[in-house]
This record gives C-alpha cells, structure tokens and sequence, in this order.
C-alpha cells in the first residue's frame, strides 16, 4: 500500500471535506477488519493497528483468558461482546481460537489474569493489497457522507424558501435544477400550467422539501405553491422584508388566479399601492414570473365581513352575514348580476375566497335570501 498516497488523501479529507482524522481512521479500522475476516476466512478475535505516522497496517488476532477448570464452569457466563449490556451474557463455549487457558497464557504473559485478552499479530504479507482497496472504499464513502452533511447543513433552513437556479436537465416526469452545491427535483405536475421550461436558464423555484434520503439529500421544489407567490412579493417590494407590510394569506390556483391578502402597520402607508408600485412596476415583475397568472390584491380586515367583502373582489354591492363565527361560516347575499362574479369562472373566486379568509362561504341572490327570509334594504 502506499503510505504516501494514503496519508494525502486522508489529509484531504480533514482539510477540504472538514471530517475529523479519528472519524477516517476508526472507519478504516472497522472496514479492514472485515476485509481480513472475509479475504482470509477468520474466526478468530482480530483487530486492526494503524499507525498515523507511517501509515503501516497490522492485523493482531486476540484471545480472552478464561479459568484453567472452564470445563467444569457450565454455570458460568462470559459477557457478550457484541452487548452492551453487561447483564446480557451467553452461556460460555470454549473455542480455542477466541479463548485461551490461564495456565498457557501466563507463559505468555506473567501476571496476565482471566478475563484479560492476549495477542499475536498475524498481518498477512498480501494485506497491503487488501489494505489498500479498503482504504479507497472507506475514502469514498466518507466523502460521500461529508457531501450529504454539508448540502443537508446548506438547505436544512431553507424549507419554505425561494431560491434561483439554473435548469440543467428533464426526463419524462421531473425538471432538474442545479442550485450549487446539489440538484433539486422540480416535478413537472409543479410547473405553473402553460409555461414553458428552458433548458440552460436561470430560474426561481420554491423549496417545498428538504430531505436526507438513502441515496443522497432529496431537494423538492415547486413553482405551483402558494408559497411561491407570498416569497415572490417579499423578494420583490421591500416593506415586507422592513416590516412595514404583512401577507395575511395567500390562495392560489397555479396557472389561473392568485388572491393575496395583504395589511399595513404603518397607517399612512397603503398596503395595496404598495404592491403595484410606479407605474405597476413592482406587480408586473410577480407577474412576469407568473407567466401571466392574474392576481388579485386583497386588503386583509380584522371584520371577517370586510375581510370576505374585499376577497370577493371583482364581485361588488354584495352583504356578509357571519352565521356562526366558531365554525367560521359565512353568507353572501348578493345580485344577480354579481352572483356570477362572487362564484367566478367554474367556482374558482369563491373558493380562493373561503381559502384565503378560512371561511366557508355560501352565496345566494337576493331572491334566495328573500325565501330564506332575508330582506336586504339599500340605501
């Protein structure tokens, strides 16, 4: 084996992958214990030796000393070495290549007692050969497991978040996205509908999940999340990130509508102009990004009356009653011209409406309300 090569790559480890030498080195001794045990079909006790200095691997194969009259002991249990429990013992077997009479090994060792193990090296003069596949595999392996830890530390807080990067390839189900230090999963299904992906561009994606699977961290992402148009709005106008504004909810159905639900704290700031911006400069870059979604910007009120008023939004000269505020259910009496518009196009304003206020909303005509016996006065 070279000693050289091995100790380059071992300083390699430590110094650009940040994983302790002791980790590396108690690997080493694990892997090549097994590899003697299974190359030179080993029964015995053995372990491994390496010398950090030289490099040099010894292989020493051990006994444990049990008393001279051990056929007389069948009562008596030896702890079990693969337990660290010491009340969890097996009955004692003797076996001549684990285990070694007091009497024997006292010509050994003087003083040795039972118990106590003695050894004898029995490094094969082939091992290097053995060695040195072992160390490669061991290397790669805990490269491997540094890669996974420090992408896992890179991305651990950055669930929920929008990041950018740059669409690297697709196969029939899943778009790739090289983000850095790894790729992330963008699942087809979370495409906004219509837009097309290029290969090679830069793109925003939102984080939806971060997880450490068997084969490697798994980075999911998604550009159909609601969550990805509240990042967008934060990434885009500044109040939000100064605190100034607030996104109360968002609801959102991917590639057709968005409602967003925004407040100010500051009294003279107006949350909804803020979000259009000059000219609509701020609002047209979302939708941009949106490929064309309309959004619609709601004003949050603490009266959930209000609140689902404003949600029904292009839908006007409609009434709110609160039915029952612990259930959160609500009704709409409206007119029949406006009837159409609180439900929107196959029922998506109404629903988008109830997702963004947490109310079940039930719109009627005034007609319906009046068999209801509702009367609604104007004026």
């Amino acid at each position: 084996m070279n000693t050289k090569e091995f100790k380059k790559a071992i300083g390699l480890l430590v110094k650009e992958k940040g994983i302790s030498e002791d980790v590396i080195y108690d690997a080493m001794k694990l892997a090549l214990t097994s590899a003697y045990k299974k190359n030179y079909h080993s029964l015995s006790n053995v372990r491994v030796d390496i010398n950090k200095e030289t490099g040099n691997i010894s292989v020493y194969s051990y006994k444990t000393v049990v008393p001279d009259n051990y056929e007389e002991l069948e009562e008596w249990n030896l702890p079990d070495e693969e337990s660290e429990d010491e009340d969890d013992k097996k009955p004692f077997v003797f076996d001549e290549r684990i285990h070694i009479p007091l009497s024997q090994a006292l010509k050994i060792v003087p003083g040795i007692k039972v118990l106590e193990t003695i050894e004898e090296e029995v490094t094969p003069k082939d091992f290097g050969r053995v060695a040195a596949a072992t160390a490669k595999q061991v290397v790669i392996q805990k490269i491997r497991e540094a890669e996974r830890n420090s992408i896992m530390e890179a991305f651990s807080d950055k669930q929920d978040e929008l990041v950018s990067g740059v669409v690297e390839m697709e196969d029939a189900r899943n778009y790739y996205i090289d983000l850095g230090k790894t790729q992330g999963i963008l699942p087809k299904t979370e495409v906004i509908p219509g837009e097309k992906i290029v290969m090679g561009s830069n793109i925003k994606v939102y984080i939806t999940k971060v997880d450490n699977g068997s084969k490697g961290p798994v980075i999911l992402l998604s550009r159909c999340h609601y969550g990805f148009v509240k990042r967008l709005f934060e990434l885009e106008i500044p109040e939000f990130s100064e605190g100034i504004l607030y996104i109360y909810s968002v609801a959102r159905d991917a590639g057709n509508r968005t409602k967003v639900a925004v407040m100010s704290e500051n009294d003279r700031v107006d949350a909804i102009g803020s979000c259009i911006g000059e000219k609509g400069m701020r609002i047209a870059n979302i939708l941009k990004e949106l490929n064309g979604e309309k959004v619609d910007l709601v004003l949050y009120d603490k009266n959930p009356s209000k609140f689902i008023e404003n949600a029904l939004s292009p839908a006007q000269n409609i009434h709110v009653f609160i039915t029952d505020p612990k259930k959160e259910e609500a009704l709409v009496v409206t007119d029949s011209e406006n009837f159409s518009r609180a439900l929107g196009r196959k029922g998506t304003n109404i629903k988008l409406a109830a997702r963004l206020t947490h109310y079940k909303i039930d719109v009627k005509t005034q007609d319906e309300a009046k068999e209801m016996g509702i009367n609604i006065y104007e004026g």
